[in-house]
């Protein structure tokens, strides 16, 4: 199975259990990877280059090499060098988003980013609403910059043509932006950027100027999650539920390094049955006010209702997939966020210790389990010094 080792477990535990029981040695887990050549090495020269200076270029082929550069993360003159290369990156993607947005952001702001496929489980909608909160602290506390950071939320995805839903959230965010970006309280504090057209090219352009990694999918629903990979390996700290892939990240880097929330797979099961999102849309102002928003067409004023099926799926349909139950604890983590990002050196160093501790992550690794667990077939060196593998008859 190529996902993460969490949704093997629960086909083994549900979907597929009396197979499973029957023949368990017909289930293995491989864990999906992302290639460093394209990644890091083509989409982040200037990390890749100050990553083969200090370590040499063996990770371009053997990804575990990245370990190497855990003692620099506490070498100050290394951070230093490592901030100013994802200054670079965060310029040059704000000259696209000026080009071809006419939106003014800074190079110096944290980079709040969630590319990828737009669905309801994967929760952009969760990221929206906080964005709204966000917005509301700004407006009702004149002091706000003192405790939140200038920050750009920018997200990009495609959905499915037909996925109705999708396309309002996608509507949602655009009105955000329309209100936030023009708003004069506001200023730099905050920026909401929605990228048209993701495709490979730019993501190789988003991913090395991420600052924070948006993996917020309702725990039990993501199957494993690349884009976690590529951000994780280009710098960016990851805020996640304990699903897909997330959860191997959180093993790799250490849970002082990621930013953890939300309830796990099995409370979510639990509370199925349970859950009523008007409990928490009744006891907790913050979120209330930020839904209230949507509901009173405060974003869509010359459009009104347009957004009203978002506040259905929220509150009449039973909020399927728990945006509002996790909603607090993304709040708070958030929080937990901008602390963090006041302080740039343990922020870097986090950040480098992220990178090298990337290296599971490879497909070169996936690959090779294949290979060698399922496929049978053992790598052989041929005389130009490359490897290739071959089967059984050669």
């Amino acid at each position: 199975n190529g996902v993460a080792q969490i949704h093997t477990d629960l086909l083994k535990t549900t979907v597929l259990r009396d197979f499973a029981e029957m023949w368990p040695n017909k289930f293995n887990n491989k864990t999906n990877g992302v290639t460093q050549r394209r990644w890091l090495r083509k989409a982040n020269p200037s990390l890749a280059a100050l990553i083969s200076e200090s370590i040499g270029d063996g990770w371009i082929t053997d990804l575990d090499q990245l370990r190497d550069l855990e003692p620099l993360a506490h070498d100050a003159g290394f951070r230093e060098r490592f901030r100013e290369a994802k200054r670079q990156n965060k310029l040059a993607l704000a000259d696209i988003i000026k080009d071809e947005l006419d939106i003014d952001v800074s190079p110096d702001a944290l980079f709040d980013v969630q590319v990828k496929r737009i669905h309801e489980y994967k929760r952009q909608l969760l990221l929206a609403l906080y964005a709204i909160v966000r917005y509301n602290r700004i407006k009702r506390d004149p002091c706000a910059s003192e405790s939140l950071v200038p920050r750009v939320f920018l997200f990009s995805g495609k959905s499915a043509p037909g996925f109705f839903m999708a396309k309002t959230i996608i509507k949602l965010i655009h009105q955000i932006g329309e209100v936030v970006n023009n708003d004069p309280q506001v200023g730099e504090l905050m920026k909401v950027v929605f990228m048209p057209n993701y495709r490979v090219s730019l993501a190789e352009r988003i991913i090395p100027a991420a600052n924070l990694s948006e993996q917020i999918s309702l725990a039990g629903t993501e199957a494993s999650g690349t884009g976690n990979m590529k951000l994780q390996l280009n710098g960016a700290l990851t805020i996640g539920t304990l699903d897909g892939a997330n959860i191997e990240i959180l093993q790799e880097v250490g849970e002082e390094n990621i930013f953890i929330f939300g309830m796990t797979a099995e409370e979510v099961a639990s509370r199925h049955c349970s859950y009523n999102p008007w409990d928490v849309y009744n006891s907790d102002d913050e979120i209330r006010d930020a839904v209230g928003l949507i509901e009173h067409d405060f974003f869509t004023m010359f459009e009104p209702g347009v957004l009203r099926p978002i506040v259905n799926t929220l509150l009449e349909a039973g909020d399927h997939y728990m945006v509002l139950g996790d909603l607090r604890s993304f709040i708070d983590t958030q929080d937990q966020v901008d602390a963090l990002y006041r302080c740039p050196e343990l922020w870097d160093e986090k950040a480098i210790l992220n990178v090298a501790r990337g290296g599971k992550f490879s497909s070169d690794r996936t690959i090779r389990e294949y290979a060698s667990e399922i496929w049978g077939i053992e790598p052989c060196e041929i005389p130009d010094g490359t490897l290739r593998y071959l089967g059984p008859n050669g």
